[in-house]
């Protein structure tokens, strides 16, 4: 048995500009961070000459073609492994929630099946295959962030080039401004769950109007600027301003990216004291990322109705096989 384990994402800007409709014309960048919430994929040996999938329902196929689950299907594909194997899939937040569970899933995926394989897998390899899966086979209208950030982990600033090459640049910073930044940041469930495809088909077609292309290269820059913050002053105050601004950036873009609710809170967070925040993922709905100082967060929480909260804790591995076992193969 293999056990892989894959963190989701949290991104603080750029979001957009790692769609191809962007960087193919002009760099995109995003700062993101691996999470401390997983995607665990098992990966075991079935007596049976079938394949046993196992995740929000579970299927049992004599052939690869017959596997409904889209991702599971390729990986299989990709890996050349099909027959006799039991998978499963287990994530610790559902799906549709903004934090990449996606893509966790089809990295942590991958790097399962190569390990049953005997095969080690570099995090950049994982994410080049995810993406293969994703976006070139699947035709998913999804940008390249998520990918990386899982199989990165850590705080990264993420380049996406005009030859669809990509570049992981990990954010050097000093112990003491993470642990200020996790301190101060709360992950709040809207309790609204959304797919993401509408909205970024939406954005990618959007991406070619003037204006919306003005307003990602606002938000690719203050990637970089929140980046030099990390790295330079530590100043989580002046973060969180330019997270505040990111946020109006992307909502400004529409596409519906918010809503009533969204607004709602957002506007109510500010008053009970949060310096600056988003929505993860896409839009429309998921977890809404607040940054505040921590003796503000229970008024923050009280003003919002006390909703489903997770923490912020930062992932500083990326996926990793945390089980095997080499009892016998089928």
């Amino acid at each position: 048995m293999i056990i892989s384990q894959t963190p989701y994402r949290v991104s603080f800007a750029g979001g957009g500009t790692d769609l191809p409709s962007f960087y193919q014309k002009e760099m995109g960048a995003v700062l993101s961070v691996g999470l401390s919430q997983h995607m665990y994929v098992t990966v075991s040996p079935r007596f049976k000459a079938s394949t046993r999938i196992a995740y929000t329902r579970t299927e049992i196929a004599d052939t690869i073609d017959e596997i409904e689950h889209t991702i599971a299907r390729e990986a299989l594909r990709m890996t050349e492994l099909g027959k006799h194997l039991e998978i499963t899939t287990i994530g610790d937040v559902p799906s549709g929630t903004g934090l990449g569970s996606s893509s966790s899933l089809a990295v942590g995926l991958i790097n399962a099946l190569n390990a049953y394989k005997g095969q080690i897998s570099s995090p950049q390899q994982l994410a080049e295959k995810a993406c293969e899966i994703e976006i070139d086979i699947l035709n998913k209208p999804i940008g390249k962030q998520d990918q990386y950030a899982a199989a990165f982990g850590s705080l990264n600033y993420i380049r996406f080039n005009s030859d669809d090459s990509v570049d992981v640049e990990p954010v050097p910073y000093k112990p003491e401004t993470l642990r200020e930044l996790e301190s101060r940041t709360l992950l709040l469930y809207t309790a609204q769950q959304r797919s993401a495809d509408d909205i970024l088909v939406k954005q990618s077609a959007g991406t070619q109007r003037h204006d919306t292309f003005a307003v990602l290269k606002e938000m690719r820059d203050l990637a970089e600027e929140m980046r030099n913050v990390i790295s330079g002053s530590g100043n989580i105050d002046e973060f969180a301003a330019l997270l505040h601004q990111g946020w109006l950036l992307k909502k400004s873009l529409g596409f519906g990216i918010s809503n009533q609710l969204i607004d709602d809170w957002y506007s109510a967070a500010l008053k009970a004291g949060a310096q600056g925040g988003k929505l993860l993922g896409a839009g429309g709905g998921g977890f809404l990322m607040l940054l505040a100082p921590p003796e503000k967060h229970q008024a923050i929480r009280d003003a919002l109705g006390n909703p489903r909260e997770i923490p912020f804790e930062v992932d500083r591995r990326g996926s990793r096989i945390i089980f095997i076992s080499d009892r016998y193969k089928i």
